[in-house]
């Protein structure tokens, strides 16, 4: 395993970034209990949750696990704020200081731990001046409740914004953003890379195995499997729907195809192709793995093994063009985003 700095920040975190929103959920506690230990193990040492997965689930499952293992200081801890926790309560969503400190103090309780690495906003909130949510997380850094802040899905601009105005008042700034960026959407390396590298950002992919369309389970033609992510989402709404539609398109399976030819070559799986793609390039800090069952861990972290060579990101890129989108995850900006609805996890 690799350490990488977490953007200028000089801590620093594995290269593969063990993504914790199956636990508490479809991963059982003591399933989930295992893998913690089995990706420490492997040296993983940076772990992303957030306060929406299973309503709290998630990250109490991560405290336990923590807790039970004693090894909470070996590890650089990433939760997330800003979706609805209460569907009858209209204060329980957002990106005012209200609800950021509310729900900092509650991931602290669920994580047993009297501090957060890296506090990110899991969405952007275009109708919450910057300066109210930069304020509220500077506060809960001097309280020494959280250590590093970081974004989420924000477009490049918003995180550019946040900086100016976090050294105009003297706050502490970003340190992270966390895009979806696989090979079914390259839409950051227009913008949001090259910024980042600029100003020491760090870049941390949510989804580099595009909903696991990119694991190889899927095949042109043969039905979906049921267990699988996009075999769980079939009884969904038609938003769920489309989304799988954009997926299983004729370039869609081209692009697998290719990814499969590839890990062909090499002997090793689909999904290590496609993991190995993200983290070889430029810019790029810790993909977040999103592991249901330990056999997806185990092959994860296999990815760290698989040299992506020149040639490869040739022929990946004839089919899958830099900065362009085949399937679009990241809506630069979100404007319309309705903190209710995570559509895209």
């Amino acid at each position: 395993m690799k350490y990488r700095s977490l953007g200028r920040t000089g801590v620093m975190v594995s290269e593969l970034c063990l993504g914790c929103m199956n636990f508490g959920g479809p991963t059982s506690e003591t399933d989930s209990f295992d893998m913690i230990d089995r990706a420490l193990d492997a040296g993983v040492n940076f772990f992303d949750t957030a306060n929406v997965y299973s309503r709290g689930g998630s990250e109490t499952v991560v405290g336990k696990a923590l807790q039970r293992n004693g090894k909470r200081d070996r590890i650089v801890l990433a939760t997330k704020v800003h979706g609805r926790m209460d569907d009858d309560d209209i204060l329980a969503a957002g990106n005012n200081r209200r609800h950021i400190i509310q729900q900092c103090d509650a991931s602290l309780k669920r994580l047993q731990t009297d501090y957060i690495d890296l506090y990110q906003l899991h969405r952007p909130n275009p109708d919450i001046p910057i300066d109210e949510t930069l304020r509220a997380l500077d506060d809960l850094i001097r309280a020494g409740k959280v250590r590093y802040i970081g974004t989420s899905s924000f477009p490049s601009w918003r995180v550019l914004e946040s900086l100016w105005v976090a050294k105009e008042l003297g706050l502490n700034r970003f340190v992270s953003e966390q895009p979806p960026y696989h090979l079914l959407d390259r839409t950051i390396e227009r913008e949001m890379v090259p910024m980042a590298q600029s100003y020491g950002i760090a870049i941390i992919p949510w989804s580099p195995l595009a909903r696991g369309f990119l694991t190889g389970r899927y095949r042109r033609g043969e039905p979906i499997p049921g267990d699988s992510r996009f075999g769980r989402d079939a009884g969904g709404g038609s938003a769920t729907l489309r989304r799988r539609d954009q997926h299983f398109t004729d370039l869609g399976f081209n692009l697998l195809d290719l990814v499969q030819a590839i890990a062909d070559e090499k002997g090793c799986s689909a999904s290590q192709v496609a993991l190995a793609w993200v983290n070889s390039k430029p810019g790029i800090t810790s993909p977040i793995i999103g592991p249901r069952t330990m056999a997806h861990l185990v092959d994860n972290l296999g990815a760290i093994e698989v040299e992506i060579t020149a040639e490869d990101h040739a022929r990946l890129d004839a089919l899958a063009e830099p900065e362009r989108a085949t399937v679009p995850y990241y809506h630069g900006g979100m404007i319309n985003f309705n903190p209710n609805e995570y559509a895209w996890l």
